[in-house]
């Protein structure tokens, strides 16, 4: 059976405690790698961030800071600003214990360690949540023409890690299907492909996928993130409509960009044996890239509606993000903006209209409970990732892998990110350890980023960067280390609520809704009526202790 939607609410039933004091008193200095603390299992979990407030003093905008925050050491152990830990439990620390990493001394002795933990792998490997006629059925196989047959519409709309994003359009609504590729073969490039400096995305095995499929699952019921409606295999040779949205694709994206390699086979190369893994998502909208930003309203809810979702994440399942660039955040209208003349003028958030939604986990790190073990993208694997400049979101991997390894806000340059596994400051890097300080960096770049492109009238940038200025000060990961700076999402969500940018009763509620797929060949499974089977359901993911 499906598993029924909840209702889940967030945040406090009384009224926001007027701010007093100084703004921040526990307000770290440069952000500082600590000890999370465990607190007992509670839907509440906006709550829990809501409910520790620190005192506030805010600041008065054209007045330059003066007083120097004292500094605090780089490193130290503190409880959650956010919660008071419970006196009857021990607080533990999220942080797994980080392997010692040493190089094989022969082939042998590797093969022989390798035929040692044969056994264990299945019990560490993070698996795949299944529902129940999952279980007892491999994933049905598709050919092209029946994920898009004659009448629909197929639209290729981005290039992910690891998978190409479509959009499928038809009477029963839309779909975003995520395309890719598995270890199947392919026709070889012609000549004219390899003059033209074509390089194909590697095929992917099952087990590069399982990550990325098991976090889309666990975050599927959180606002703000992609809803998850059912996955299956496609094979063989492609349909017209699905070469030629293709073509058109790469056709746009060379008018803006002459140099741009294309990494995705073309269509017309799948053999009758290639295969892919389809995941098919909730409709999320336009990428922000693509979006015209020309509202400071705008600003306000994209950049909070982001930070709102990612707190939320952080909390429930250990979340971090780790890609989160103009490609991977889809914007939609829901409803009409509120005119300004109707804005309650305390508050910031809310009046635009538009939702958010955050795509691709393929790099993220998340933990579906406490007892289990965190899924995380090793990106070791590949540190061309860290030495790579062709965009302006290479610089937030690097500050990424800099903080593993200093654990300040020091960017090293791309020479320094050439040894795997380097020794930081815990000892050789582990991309398991949660971190939230990523999600920090990520909003900071989409803060950036939206200002710098945004196209409407310059007075509302001004305005919001006026507003905003005291929040990027903390938030800028270049300012000085005297500068005290956030630590997770969820700080910065804290700062806004304290200073009254967002209103609690704006983050209640949740997700209710169960998508389902909008496939013929899979809607008519179980009936006329379209209704199909209890594999489309909400995530399964168990409930664990908030870690914050």
């Amino acid at each position: 059976m499906s598993k029924q939607g909840t209702t889940r609410r967030y945040g406090k039933q009384s009224k926001k405690p007027r701010a007093t004091g100084r703004l921040f008193v526990e307000l770290p200095q440069t952000p500082i790698r600590t000890a999370k603390a465990v607190y007992d299992d509670n839907d509440d979990i906006i709550a829990q961030l809501t409910q520790g407030f620190s005192t506030v003093k805010i600041r008065d905008e054209g007045i330059e800071v003066t007083e120097s925050p004292v500094v605090s050491p780089r490193r130290r152990t503190r409880q959650s600003a956010l919660v008071d830990p419970p006196e009857d439990k021990p607080s533990r620390s999220l942080t797994p214990p980080k392997p010692v990493l040493t190089p094989p001394e022969s082939e042998k002795e590797e093969e022989e360690r390798d035929a040692d933990v044969d056994a264990e792998t299945e019990a560490t490997e993070p698996t795949l949540t299944l529902s129940p006629q999952e279980e007892s059925r491999e994933l049905q196989v598709l050919s092209w023409s029946e994920v898009c047959p004659p009448g629909d519409s197929i639209v290729k709309i981005a290039e992910a890690s690891y998978a190409e994003v479509y959009r499928v359009t038809n009477e029963r609504g839309t779909s975003i299907i995520k395309v890719i590729r598995m270890s199947s073969p392919i026709k070889p490039q012609t000549k004219a492909q390899q003059k033209s400096g074509l390089v194909d995305e590697e095929p992917h095995g099952e087990s590069d996928l399982q990550g990325e499929l098991q976090i889309s699952e666990w975050v599927a019921d959180i606002p703000g993130f992609v809803v998850y409606k059912e996955r299956y295999i496609v094979q063989g040779k492609t349909c017209r409509e699905l070469l030629e949205t293709h073509q058109a694709f790469h056709k746009k994206l060379k008018r803006q960009d002459p140099g741009r390699l294309q990494f995705y086979p073309s269509p017309s190369r799948y053999l009758d044996d290639t295969k892919f893994l389809v995941v098919e998502l909730g409709d999320a909208g336009t990428a922000l890239e693509d979006f015209e930003l020309a509202t400071a309203d705008q600003l306000w809810d994209i950049f909070f509606h982001v930070t709102i979702a990612l707190a939320r994440a952080e909390a429930r399942i250990g979340f971090e993000h780790r890609d989160l660039h103009e490609g991977n955040l889809c914007i939609r209208k829901v409803s009409e903006p509120i005119p300004k003349d109707d804005w309650d003028r305390t508050r910031y958030f809310g009046f635009s209209g538009l939702e958010i939604t955050i795509l691709d986990y393929g790099l993220s790190r998340a933990q579906g409970d406490y007892d289990s073990d965190p899924v995380a993208y090793d990106l070791e694997r590949d540190l061309s990732i860290f030495t790579s400049e062709h965009a302006a979101q290479c610089r937030v991997y690097r500050q990424m892998r800099s903080f593993l390894l200093r654990g300040d806000r020091a960017c090293l340059p791309p020479e320094n990110h050439k040894t795997p596994y380097a020794e930081g400051i815990d000892g050789p890097i582990t991309w398991a350890i949660h971190e939230p300080y990523t999600n920090v960096l990520w909003l900071a770049y989409l803060y950036e980023w939206m200002v710098g492109n945004f196209s409407g009238p310059k007075r509302e940038v001004n305005s919001f960067k006026r507003a905003t200025k005291e929040l990027w000060m903390y938030l800028d990961p270049e300012a000085d280390d005297s500068v005290p700076g956030f630590e997770s999402a969820s700080d910065i969500l804290r700062y806004a609520l304290e200073i009254g940018w967002i209103d609690e009763d704006q983050l209640m509620g949740g997700r209710e809704e169960v998508e389902k797929s909008i496939l013929s060949i899979l809607a008519s499974e179980d009936g006329e009526d379209g209704v199909t089977g209890p594999t489309l359901r909400r995530s399964p993911r168990k409930r664990r202790p908030a870690v914050l």
